[in-house]
């Protein structure tokens, strides 16, 4: 259960960067003297998400590596699984808008349909693609108007590139991760330990030493949050690890991703006195928090207050 001391602030915020190109620089390796800058903690935390993604196409090295010279306290990014169970970074469960896929004649024939939280999603999905495969294509910038000079020049990289990037910054920086579609994900990947994708997720984290609750001093050492839309793979991993957990809230009109609860179900005041026991904190749609109608924000909704009531950080 969350323990109810204070805790310290964090938001979200999006690393968009504008004009033009600059310099890759390289960054020193981790030393083993324990005498990296430490994280600050007297300020709302800033999480680059994606990466530095409005220069570097998202969830690349190159983007988390831009996002930490320009100061970000967090990395965050997605995770999914390749065919034969290597976890990667990648938002989409689908290739087709961010990788140049459509270009190899010999993927041509991967195209499938599944259902992706309760509708039919036909592309070229990451569970039909070995590792090998996926690190054969090269990343694109997702939206046209951002920076296009570095398309195709990038690979997808796993969990454990990206647990690296962090842990080879000369300062500090925390990871947050997000257990991404974990009901695709166990239904098309098979482990042959019998093991289920949050294991696998949880696994790789202590593998390099992400432990301990919030502001402990494991925690403090080697920072993470674990994210998800999925409130069941929250509560599966709560007896696996002590990470502090931050349960996802999408847009009002979309439902959890296992669960298939409404977005009125999982902000009632009851599931909120119920999620709290795994949660240190809520990561809602920003729409949610002050809706938008005819392109005019309007007043805040009390979903803030409710869970700051209930010690649940937003």
């Amino acid at each position: 259960m969350v323990s109810s001391f204070s805790f310290a602030p964090f938001v979200f915020l999006l690393l968009v960067i504008g004009g033009t190109a600059r310099p890759f620089y390289p960054l020193p390796g981790k030393g083993d003297d324990g005498s990296r800058r430490p994280l600050q903690t007297f300020r709302p935390y800033n999480v680059a998400h994606r990466g530095s993604n409005g220069e570097i196409p998202e969830e690349t090295s190159q983007a988390y590596l831009r996002a930490i010279e320009e100061g970000a306290d967090f990395i965050e990014t997605d995770i999914l699984s390749s065919k034969d169970g290597v976890l990667i970074c990648f938002h989409d469960v689908t290739l087709d808008n961010t990788t140049d896929i459509a270009k190899y004649k010999e993927f041509a024939n991967r195209k499938r349909t599944y259902e992706v939280q309760g509708n039919n999603t036909t592309g070229f999905f990451t569970v039909d693609f070995t590792l090998k495969e996926l690190k054969s294509l090269r990343v694109n910038q997702r939206f046209s108007f951002r920076d296009q000079q570095y398309n195709g020049k990038f690979q997808i990289i796993t969990f454990e590139e990206f647990i690296n990037i962090a842990l080879d910054a000369p300062r500090v920086v925390g990871i947050y991760p997000e257990i991404k579609n974990p009901v695709l994900i166990n239904q098309y990947v098979k482990w042959s330990d019998g093991k289920r994708f949050e294991d696998k997720f949880v696994e790789t984290l202590q593998k390099y030493g992400y432990k301990g609750s919030y502001l402990s001093k494991d925690w403090l050492k080697q920072p993470a949050f674990v994210q998800s839309f999925a409130p069941t793979s929250l509560v599966y991993i709560s007896n696996k690890t002590e990470l502090p957990k931050i349960l996802l809230i999408d847009e009002v009109d979309i439902p959890t991703q296992d669960t298939n609860q409404s977005y009125w179900e999982i902000t009632s005041d009851t599931y909120l006195d119920y999620i709290k026991q795994y949660v240190v904190g809520i990561g809602p749609w920003k729409d949610t928090i002050v809706p938008v109608v005819n392109n005019y924000t309007t007043n805040p909704s009390d979903l803030v207050a409710r869970a700051h009531a209930r010690n649940l950080q937003k």
